[in-house]
């Protein structure tokens, strides 16, 4: 017998003491306004379930224990309905396919242990509705838990569940116990489904955990168009209210440095079947084009705005012919709206020879010249808005995946696996630049001064701080990357500047762009970067431009992933 079953006329009567308006008033300011669909899951007494009718909403009582049910039923609100199921399987619940626009769990957590937890998280968060909250109530410092076959639970686990799964935490609110039990304490965590107001959200959501896959190629493609979406939105070739058009070779060029990593790793199965002497699930990576050309070239080559000779030039060509022909023929093929078949991207190949007679260009004229991938408008705002939420998402999907067509007792390292050039902090190249100044002025009119505080630098100490968090945003290009004194660079860390700060510091964020990257290497490399990451610049754009858009995409940052600002 339980501890519930066994204790059950007593745990009512505790539970009925307090009234529900004062046990949830730390976190009811987030239950939605307008009363809809609710579920309380380990309803116990029914108190929070008749609370909510009360208040309008219509709710279903999920509850196992057969005492309470058949105690509290009877005498329930009209509104609520009982329904006999449990966790972590609630395969009853889940088998009515209805969505919740509120979830509660008060006092239920810690009767899962840590091993069915995660799997509860996921069936629970696939009941809601988009933009739906769900409150998880976590009971810390009960020395009876043991007894009550209770676990400890903590914010944290709960933090990683939300991140894989691309799901928000809007708040954690700590209170005392309600019933004044030595050592108990409590935090209720309030949870939230992204609704975008297009649907755009779930519908990823459907592709990235529900949507069928026979290998790697959908989530491959998905996590190319978030990553173009989220670091270079400057690359739209045209947009309308129903579509963006990019340039289908920035998709394979992408796509490519994308399954670099996986590359270097000869033993992992990319697809439930392959053949072994083949291409492991990898089917554009040709041994003529894609392996030549990674035997003489490194990622960091293929940057929008490098500059590659002829000799290898041909091989990098070839390798995104053969990247975007595996797109159109698979994942573009295959990736469609659940609700009616049809492909959600539009693809136009174009065909043109590999070889050519000079040195070629990484940018967006070139990369036109493999053809047009088109990405509907609402989808499009949506990856580049929730980028730092729906990756998490994507990654876990793909280690999911990849673990299940592997050998369990293998080892593998997926961060290394599923690493990303650009997700490797580097400032080396630009520190060289700053260094050289430093050592070799013009004359002695030139100095190099801190970007925040306008204090001077010396070459025994100084660092170079990305201006808009790497931690935050992925973003190595050189106009992000400035010059400041150590202590200043260590208060900053992985805050965003202030408007105000930005706009103190223009005078010496301009004359560092003029002094660093004015020469004819340099700025096209510069320019290209630019045009590629941020807003409004093209490759003929002032260094004003670039400060222009750098401004605008200062408040897509904070807006979109609610960074805190700092100014020194």
């Amino acid at each position: 017998m339980s501890y519930y079953s066994k204790n059950s006329e007593f745990l009512i009567e505790q539970y009925n003491q307090i009234d529900s308006e004062e046990v949830h008033a730390n976190w009811l300011s987030y239950l939605p306004n307008k009363p809809g669909l609710a579920c309380d899951i380990g309803a116990g007494s029914g108190r929070d379930a008749n609370w909510l009718a009360g208040k309008g909403w219509t709710v279903l009582a999920v509850e196992p224990e057969g005492n309470f049910r058949n105690t509290v039923s009877d005498n329930c609100h009209p509104n609520v309905q009982w329904l006999d199921d449990k966790l972590p399987e609630i395969s009853k619940l889940t088998e009515l396919n209805q969505s919740y626009d509120f979830i509660l769990l008060s006092a239920v957590w810690m009767d899962l242990n840590a091993g069915v937890r995660e799997r509860a998280f996921r069936k629970i968060t696939d009941l809601l509705k988009p933009g739906g909250i769900l409150v998880i109530s976590l009971k810390h410092g009960d020395q009876n838990m043991q007894a009550r076959n209770q676990y400890p639970v903590s914010v944290e686990e709960l933090r990683r569940f939300a991140s894989d799964r691309a799901i928000d935490i809007l708040d954690v609110v700590q209170h005392p116990d309600k019933l004044q039990r030595d050592n108990i304490s409590w935090e209720t965590v309030v949870i939230s489904l992204p609704d975008d107001g297009t649907g755009n959200l779930p519908l990823l959501r459907h592709i990235i955990v529900n949507d069928s896959k026979s290998g790697t190629n959908k989530l491959g493609l998905l996590r190319t168009l978030l990553r173009i979406a989220d670091g270079a939105p400057g690359m739209v070739i045209q947009q309308t209210d129903d579509w963006v058009e990019i340039p289908f070779g920035l998709v394979g060029l992408y796509w490519i440095k994308l399954y670099w990593p996986l590359v270097d790793n000869t033993k992992i199965r990319l697809a439930p079947q392959h053949k072994p002497s083949e291409s492991r699930g990898l089917g554009f990576a040709k041994p003529q084009h894609f392996y030549k050309m990674i035997e003489n070239l490194s990622m960091h080559d293929l940057r929008v705005g490098t500059t590659i000779d002829k000799e290898r030039a041909h091989l990098v060509i070839a390798s995104i012919k053969d990247a975007c022909e595996n797109i159109q023929k698979m994942p573009a093929n295959y990736i469609t709206y659940p609700w009616g078949g049809n492909q959600i991207f539009e693809c136009e190949r174009h065909t043109f020879s590999n070889h050519i007679d000079s040195a070629w260009r990484i940018d967006m004229e070139n990369l036109k010249a493999f053809g047009k991938f088109k990405i509907p408008f609402k989808l499009w705002k949506c990856l580049g808005q929730y980028a730092c939420w729906i990756e998490p998402a994507l990654l876990n999907e793909l280690e999911r995946l990849i673990t299940s067509w592997n050998d369990k007792k293998s080892l593998v390292d997926y961060n290394k696996l599923f690493q990303w050039e650009d997700s490797t902090r580097e400032t080396s190249r630009v520190r060289k630049i700053a260094n050289n100044i430093l050592q070799n002025p013009i004359d002695s009119s030139q100095t190099l001064t801190c970007t925040w505080s306008g204090k001077k630098l010396s070459n025994q100490s100084f660092d170079i701080d990305h201006c808009f968090p790497w931690s935050r945003w992925y973003n190595n290009d050189l106009w992000n990357l400035l010059p400041t004194t150590s202590d200043i660079n260590n208060r900053k860390r992985d805050k965003l500047p202030t408007a105000s700060l930005m706009m103190n510091s223009k005078g010496r964020i301009l004359n560092w762009w003029k002094e660093a990257f004015t020469e004819d290497k340099l700025k096209p490399q510069f320019m290209s970067e630019a045009s590629s990451s941020l807003p409004l610049v093209n490759e003929t754009s002032s260094f004003d431009d670039v400060f222009r858009a750098v401004m605008i995409q200062r408040v897509r940052l904070r807006q979109d992933q609610r960074l805190v600002e700092w100014e020194p």
